[in-house]
């Protein structure tokens, strides 16, 4: 059952130190909880969710960064992102490491006949999963640009798909149901011996 809501936040999500920039801004019920969030940003990075990742909030008494602790599913991101406190980061990965910087830039009232989450723009497609993290990406980058490099051929099989590092189209963002997506995280737990 849909939880009523009023306003939505506009959400600006960079993955860090990757030049060009590769963005996402999205507009997710106030109401959403860090699980919700998680999941958001899983669905318009395009990624599969099958990595550990965390959430790191300003603590609004010291203003120093922590690890959010608390259960995400049970946790509202009014509670540690609004106004006051606008910024965020979530990390996914622990390996790769890919960090994204998560900024809310409005509060806006909700539009009827709107189906949220949304994503309403962004620029470039995000790193394949397990491709090595920012060096990783980068040289996967430098290797499907040169047919005559000696990974060419082995590094477009390993991506499965035609990579376009420049395409990122916000209408073709398919969102996961954070409900069903809660299934695979306590499995993933489960298996990490984090259970």
């Amino acid at each position: 059952m849909e939880k009523k809501f009023g306003n939505v936040y506009q959400i600006r999500i960079d993955l860090k130190d990757i030049r060009p920039p590769i963005w996402r801004r999205i507009h997710v019920p106030e109401n959403y909880t860090f699980h919700d969030l998680h999941v958001a940003i899983q669905s318009v990075m395009d990624w599969c969710g099958g990595h550990l990742h965390g959430f790191y909030v300003t603590n609004p008494l010291t203003g120093r960064k922590i690890e959010l602790e608390t259960p995400e599913e049970q946790t509202s991101i009014f509670d540690w992102l609004n106004q006051a406190n606008p910024r965020t980061s979530y990390i996914y990965d622990f390996g790769d490491y890919w960090d994204h910087k998560i900024q809310l830039e409005k509060i806006l009232p909700r539009e009827d006949n709107v189906d949220y989450p949304v994503c309403i723009k962004g620029k470039r497609a995000s790193p394949p999963e397990d491709c090595g993290g920012v060096p990783g990406y980068y040289e996967l980058l430098v290797i499907i640009k040169d047919p005559g490099h000696e990974e060419y051929k082995e590094m477009i099989e390993w991506l499965g798909v035609e990579f376009d590092p420049e395409h990122f189209d916000p209408k073709e963002v398919v969102f996961y149901d954070p409900d069903e997506y809660l299934d695979d995280e306590i499995r993933l737990k489960g298996e990490f011996g984090l259970l």
